[in-house]
């Protein structure tokens, strides 16, 4: 029981680390592909050194395992790019929300991939957990834009590879190799989103003094405390708990542009978090006494 409260307290709080992600990168004032690119390059030195501590005592990783990682990493790469290119287009707001389709691709690949289906109370409260979860990020409040098709494609994309994201490194044992797991994922990611970020806007080597010192908070707080958090809890807990406790991730992440980059929600926006916050208690409140 304690160690399952455990996993879930860490599970929000990567979340609340990857919630600054969008705030970090709008003060960096950096490309997509730039942005992916330097958040996992200066986070490789200290998640390699980790990794290799790893190494030594376990030795290196099966094929399969490196492959389970690297594509995991592939499908971070992919996310990180998408997402930031669809906050260039229609906000942060309805792109934070669409890429929270997460929340029914994990459980669908457990259920298709594992057997395991999710339970009722989850698929009662996918309603909820979605209108609050577009709600808190301000769907109700943006107009008619002609870019708006095209950002929420990226973001439903970025979505879907997320989702993947989570399910293998959830689901296939990589989490035995936690360090690992982390560096190469990143590594990968950033090679990835970088190619792909590169559609838009070509990497940006050279950025100013001030975008780097924001890419460093964003690689220390988001890629590495977060990931690795995230990385360690999620085997710990079931696919529907843990897809719905990620969803606060938006919640936070108006709270957190509230402070850093003076956004000021409305009154339906706060009412979403709240929809979010009772949805995910009611979920999680009511599987702890299967734990």
């Amino acid at each position: 029981m304690k160690a399952f409260y455990h996993a879930r307290a860490a599970v929000l709080a990567g979340a609340a680390a990857t919630a600054l992600s969008g705030s970090f990168i709008k003060l960096s004032e950096t490309s997509s592909s730039t942005s992916t690119f330097f958040r996992c390059l200066m986070a490789a030195p200290l998640l390699a050194y980790f990794a290799g501590r790893e190494f030594r005592r376990r030795g290196l990783p099966s094929r399969r395992i490196l492959a389970s990682q690297i594509l995991a990493g592939a499908m971070l790469g992919a996310d990180f790019a998408l997402w930031a290119q669809s906050v260039t287009l229609v906000g942060a707001g309805i792109s934070t929300v669409v890429v929270n389709i997460q929340v029914v691709v994990v459980p669908v690949l457990t259920w298709a991939f594992l057997g395991i289906r999710p339970p009722l109370r989850f698929v009662a409260m996918l309603p909820l957990l979605l209108t609050g979860a577009a709600v808190a990020g301000g769907v109700t409040e943006r107009g008619d834009n002609g870019q708006l098709l095209l950002g929420t494609v990226f973001a439903l994309a970025a979505g879907v590879t997320y989702g993947i994201y989570l399910f293998i490194i959830g689901r296939t044992g990589v989490a035995k190799r936690l360090s690992s797991q982390v560096f190469v994922s990143t590594a990968t990611a950033g090679i990835v989103g970088a190619g792909v970020g590169s559609f838009w806007d070509p990497v940006d080597l050279t950025p100013s003094w001030s975008s780097l010192g924001w890419l460093a908070v964003l690689a220390l707080s988001s890629q590495i405390l977060g990931w690795t958090l995230i990385s360690a809890a999620l085997p710990r807990v079931s696919a529907d708990v843990g897809a719905a406790l990620l969803l606060t991730q938006p919640v936070m992440a108006v709270g957190f542009a509230m402070l850093l980059v003076n956004e000021r929600p409305s009154a339906a926006q706060m009412g979403g978090c709240a929809a979010v916050v009772a949805a995910v208690w009611f979920l999680t409140r009511s599987v702890t006494g299967r734990h």
